[in-house]
């Protein structure tokens, strides 16, 4: 919105400032940081009041653990509520609006309605159960198409969104992608995505933590697509208009800061599904949108890890009726072998910023 500004540099000049990508999201990162702060604690002590607190899973269920995270039990959740407004109402504000940002704020409401229900069923039932799997991934499907729709009926994206890059290639792989391909393979990436992260919040900052530099190196990522200079010169698919979703990174950058404050050890408010759902979503939308769905895996390496190793429990469970790990997803490993939470979640910190930091580099290795 603040963009179109710059229309009216010939009446005062310095407003011409309100062109460049760079400023703007900048601007959006710390006005979605102002938001959280502002907003945030208002927020919170409603939860409070409403009572709105996490149901964590039972001694019976997970052991030791629930001695571990017994002090949570009175932490309120859906904090990722924060998230989303600091993130949509910076973005309308900063981004200039086209269809690759019309379809990041599309997926990233409609996972966090997905994600408010599910925690809602969570308070409302007192118990950890929430909305079934099967309605979750029904409705990562049907956002998947929504997504597809908006992306294939614009002129603007509508043959690049077909397209399939991979990383230390520096040529397209896939000029058309079929929909009976093209459909499935957006759906993995989002579902995938969304529900990394959900397993990835499992214990206090750690998946906000780590979207931190998940969201940085992919406003990195979305400016050098959105330039034609810098996307020549390192070879990657160019896409005029998607340098917006940088705004948008920044935004999901500045939020996430601002509910790090909140949620770091001792958690002041859980994000619960209501955040970690949406901003998997998000980010997994913006990879595939500026042509970098496989450089997610390496970006987003502890989501990996985390939704890897409960892959790899339960198989290991169903074939030799043996567990691989104390518990999955991994960080819970950590923690039953006697590592204290703030260690868990500093060590995970450190390797998402290599893992990010590995991305990056593969833009230049080609």
């Amino acid at each position: 919105m603040l963009s179109y500004l710059a229309d009216f540099e010939a009446y005062f000049g310095p407003l011409r400032l309100f062109r460049y990508l760079t400023l703007r999201a900048a601007f959006a990162g710390m006005t979605a940081m102002g938001i959280g702060f502002l907003f945030g604690p208002w927020l919170f002590a409603k939860l409070r009041l409403m009572r709105a607190k996490q149901s964590l899973r039972t001694k019976d269920e997970v052991g030791e653990l629930a001695e571990l995270h017994a002090s949570k039990s009175q932490t309120p959740t859906m904090g990722g509520l924060m998230i989303c407004v600091s993130v949509v109402v910076s973005t309308v504000l900063w981004a200039r609006p086209n269809v690759y940002v019309y379809t990041a704020l599309v997926v990233y409401l409609g996972l966090t309605v997905i994600g408010f229900l599910d925690d809602y069923l969570k308070v409302v039932k007192r118990n950890s159960a929430g909305l079934s799997g099967r309605w979750k991934l029904a409705g990562q499907a049907a956002l998947t198409l929504v997504a597809l729709l908006i992306l294939l009926s614009s002129p603007e994206s509508a043959d690049r969104m077909r397209e399939l890059w991979v990383p230390f290639y520096k040529e397209v792989l896939w000029s058309k992608m079929p929909l009976f391909v093209l459909v499935p393979f957006l759906f993995l990436i989002l579902a995938g995505s969304s529900n990394a992260i959900n397993l990835t919040d499992g214990v206090d900052g750690l998946a906000i933590g780590c979207t931190v530099t998940a969201a940085l190196a992919f406003a990195i990522m979305a400016y050098a697509a959105g330039n034609t200079i810098i996307a020549d010169y390192l070879f990657i698919s160019y896409l005029p208009g998607a340098g917006e979703l940088a705004v948008v990174c920044s935004a999901l950058l500045g939020a996430s800061l601002a509910f790090l404050w909140y949620n770091s050890h001792p958690a002041e408010v859980f994000m619960g599904d209501t955040g970690s759902l949406a901003l998997g979503g998000l980010i997994g939308m913006i990879a595939f949108m500026v042509h970098q769905p496989f450089t997610l895996i390496i970006v987003g390496g502890i989501f990996v890890m985390e939704a890897g190793s409960v892959i790899l429990q339960v198989g290991s469970f169903k074939m030799r009726k043996k567990r691989i790990f104390k518990m999955a997803p991994i960080h819970h490993h950590f923690e039953l072998k006697g590592w204290h939470e703030n260690k868990v979640v500093i060590r995970f910190w450190i390797l998402s910023l290599i893992f990010a930091m590995a991305g990056l580099a593969t833009l230049k290795l080609r």
